[in-house]
């Protein structure tokens, strides 16, 4: 088994090391972007917010991935020789299937001045990271955009996995499902635009729902239509919430044959214990690892990831094949500071709850920041 893409998004970094987070592999402390390249990792993900602070200044967390902390860190994996994957999100904070908050900046905009913001932005950004040498060899136009992005604008039919059908079919409102397409169409259009002035770089489309075949199936059937250009399809597959491997492959195999694109795993994890560091309470639990069908142990998580390292090695056919995966935030330490996001972050997308890192124990590295031995899974 060889997989194109091996690799890790570790845009929480900066703030897990400005907490006091350190990294060893077998006890020798050294710069992460060197364990990760020694265990197999060849690229790196990062994602990148539009201004991730209120009005006062305050960042909101998660990171507080704007562009400043991006080009740092894309500065430490180039040195590396490691393939940059930049992720745009198009918001100021989290973009996912539940919301797509357009950055505060663009709020007033017009449909067509925000397209048009949408293609200056990308090529801004790129500019920049093109004048620091940092340019990525794959970008993510938009995160998640299941259900479309910058909202309401780019607002699409809502996809229910439990009903395996679009909001638009449920209710009938299909000429107004089609319309939406058409608006999200332009806006990635205009994205994909900037991107394309870079000849070498490969644009990626991410949803979410791995295992939802249906789901894959229907919407880039309708952003192909619209004659969106994009290279690459992406999905989030975490085990415990998207079916299992058997489901994923289906949703693989599916699009690919349909569509002739490779695929890419984008988001995946799964949990070394369903232990909580301190003073946390994670996500990961021993009963998400029973759905997910491994135990809670660094033994599950080694065993995961081979068996889906087998299933994306499996997918190929006539004009597309499985790339490989990104793990999502290995290196995410229970440290201070390092927040999902802070009280301003939860404020601006009208969330309440526990401040810190519910995602500890899904890490590549223990809680003091010693590799696992699902990292060395990377080489095969």
């Amino acid at each position: 088994m060889s997989l194109d893409i091996r690799g890790v998004d570790v845009s929480m970094l900066a703030a897990v090391e400005n907490g006091g987070g350190n990294f060893c592999k077998k006890g020798q402390a050294t710069d992460i972007f060197t364990i990760l390249k020694s265990s197999g990792v060849n690229l790196i993900r990062l994602r990148l917010w539009v201004d991730p602070y209120n009005e006062t200044g305050q960042p909101y967390g998660g990171g507080t991935n704007d562009l400043q902390t991006t080009i740092a860190l894309a500065k430490r994996l180039k040195a590396e020789r490691l393939a940059f994957m930049l992720d745009l999100h198009y918001s100021d904070f989290w973009a996912d299937p539940g919301k797509q908050m357009k950055p505060k900046a663009w709020e007033k905009l017009s449909f067509d001045d925000l397209q048009k913001q949408v293609y200056s932005y990308t090529k801004h950004v790129l500019r920049q990271l093109e004048e620091e040498n940092v340019l990525p060899e794959y970008v993510q136009v938009g995160n998640e955009v299941t259900n479309g992005m910058l909202w309401p604008d780019g607002k699409t039919p809502i996809f229910s996995p439990e009903a395996n059908q679009f909001e638009d079919e449920q209710t009938g409102a299909l000429q107004k499902g089609q319309q939406a397409f058409d608006r999200l169409s332009i806006l990635l259009k205009a994205g994909v635009k900037a991107v394309r002035e870079y000849p070498n770089m490969k644009v990626l489309l991410h949803l979410d729902f791995g295992g939802a075949s249906y789901l894959y199936e229907r919407w880039f059937k309708e952003i192909i239509a619209r004659g969106v250009d994009f290279d690459i399809i992406g999905l989030s597959y975490y085990p415990f919430w998207h079916g299992t491997l058997a489901d994923l492959t289906k949703t693989m195999t599916l699009a690919g044959k349909l569509f002739e694109k490779d695929l890419m795993i984008v988001e995946t994890s799964f949990g070394f214990t369903d232990q909580s560091p301190n003073g946390e309470v994670n996500i990961f639990s021993d009963t998400l690892a029973k759905i997910a069908g491994y135990p809670a142990s660094t033994e599950g998580q080694t065993a995961f990831l081979t068996d889906l390292i087998a299933t994306i090695d499996e997918v190929k056919g006539e004009g597309y094949k499985g790339l490989g995966f990104v793990y999502w935030e290995p290196s995410w330490l229970p440290v201070k500071g390092a927040t999902w996001a802070t009280k301003a972050g939860m404020a601006y997308i009208n969330e309440n709850a526990e401040e810190g890192n519910h995602w500890a124990n899904q890490g590549l590295f223990d809680f003091k920041g010693d590799a696992l031995p699902g990292l060395d899974v990377f080489k095969q």
